[in-house]
Parts: structure tokens; sequence; C-alpha cells
């Protein structure tokens, strides 16, 4: 069985472990993305429209006989759209054709097994540095990929010792490039409370917190999850597999509890 090095949090070898049998599982980019579509389509917020809209006047037909078509027209006289066409949906104000409904499902489903395995194939794409390369990370200067690091990283409570160990362990480029690309995002969203937008970096995988991840709160371009939080989200952000995953040597040693397809 393969080894993998286990890092201090001086950036130096301390010891080694076994790599997981999860590692040698082909990536299937095809169950990934399906995995992500299924995920964000919970997240879509229900659209409707009010089921009275551009019914509430007094429209009615005149019936035949006036020289005008049948189309019902609002009663009375004296003011401006007395007489106009309502109701139908060619009339200005009137319902629509075919309105989106609240009663739409949107939420797609996923067997249990395919979204395990596409879980299951994100953390073996993050395993392989051409996958990692081609998402667009810069791991020149990272000494191994899995990368795993000791559990003591759990217990930083300081902001700065938490960014020393990270960039002794070659990613401060890749922090650098993240804190760089946050950019004001095209569009109506400016004004919808997500006016920034920035890409998404590393993701360390913790078994237990003992203060890590209030003190990576303000590091740009880092994100902390738990082993048993992990989800397809958080390995493929968008479709796009291969992040950059710092394990815990306690969370890299969960992996083996995964059952590998033959």
């Amino acid at each position: 069985m393969d080894k993998i090095n286990i890092y201090n949090l001086d950036g130096k070898k301390k010891g080694l472990v076994d790599k997981p049998q999860i590692f040698n599982i082909k990536p299937r980019k095809d169950l990934i993305q399906k995995a992500i579509e299924i995920s964000q389509s919970r997240k879509k917020q229900i659209q409707g429209r009010n089921k009275k809209a551009g019914l509430k006047n007094t429209a009615e037909s005149w019936g035949t006989g006036h020289g005008l078509s049948r189309a019902p027209r609002i009663k009375g006289s004296g003011f401006t759209t007395a007489r106009h066409v309502g109701r139908v949906p060619f009339a200005v104000g009137g319902r629509r054709t075919h309105p989106i409904k609240t009663e739409k499902n949107l939420k797609k489903k996923i067997n249990k097994k395919t979204n395990k395995l596409s879980i299951m194939s994100a953390i073996s794409a993050s395993g392989y540095k051409s996958w990692v390369k081609e998402r667009g990370h810069v791991i020149d200067n990272v000494p191994e990929i899995p990368l795993v690091i000791d559990d003591k990283i759990q217990s930083i409570k300081k902001t700065a010792k938490a960014y020393s160990i990270l960039c002794s362990l070659g990613l401060e480029e890749e922090l650098v490039k993240n804190k760089n690309s946050k950019k004001i995002r095209a569009g109506k969203g400016k004004r919808r409370g997500r006016k920034y937008k920035k890409k998404r970096g590393i993701l360390l995988v913790i078994k237990d917190d003992f203060g890590i991840i209030k003190a990576s709160k303000n590091i740009p371009g880092i994100e902390i999850i738990k082993i048993e939080n992990i989800s397809i989200d958080d390995l493929a952000p968008g479709g796009s597999s291969g992040r950059l995953l710092l394990w815990t040597q306690s969370a890299f040693s969960e992996l083996n509890h995964y059952e590998v397809p033959i």
C-alpha cells in the first residue's frame, strides 16, 4: 500500500500514513456534475405568481352586434381605461398565459449509491496533481498531493499562526491568488446582497474543531469543514472537480471507512 507523508506545523515531514483505497478510484466527471446539478436544484427558491393576478377587474365581453371583438372589456365610462380590453393574456395588465406556479417541484433526486460514488470520485480527483492544476490552483510549491498535516492544527487559535502554517506548506501563492480574485459582480446581483464574488480556494478538512475554524475565518481563500459534513458542493464547487484539499491526519484516516467498489 502506498504511503503519504504527514507534515508538522513547520512544514516538515513528521511521519507516514497509508494512502486510503478511495484514491485508487478512477474519478468520473459525469457523476460529479450530475450530483452538483441535483444539489443546486435543492437550493433554488420557489417562484410563482398570484392566482388572481390580471383578474382583479370588472372586464366582461359585450357579445356580438357592436362592431367590436368579443374580448372582455372593463365596465364603466368617463375614465381612461373604461371599455379597454382586460383579463385576457393579450391585453395590457391581463393574466399570464402559462404563469410559473409555486406548486412546481424543482428538487431533483439522486440514488444514494450514486451520490456516495460521486463524493468518492471527487475525493479521488483531489488526489491527482493534474486535476488540481486543471482546476486553477497554484501548487508549484506544495510538497505533496494529497496533503496531510498534523492534528495539532485543529487547536490553533490565532489567525497569524494559522496563516504562517499554511505558508510553510507552500500554499502562500494560492492564498494570495484567492485574495486578489475578489471582483465586483456584473449584473443585478450587486444590489441584492451579493456585490462581490471571489474564487474558491483551499478546503481544510478536519475531524474536530478546537479553535481553528474561528482562527481561519478571516483568511481569504480558505474554507474549513468537518469530515462528517463534507459534501459534493465542497469537493467540486460548480461541478469542477480537483479542489485543493488539506487534510488533518485524523480526518484523512476516516477515509478508510469508505467502502470502495472493486
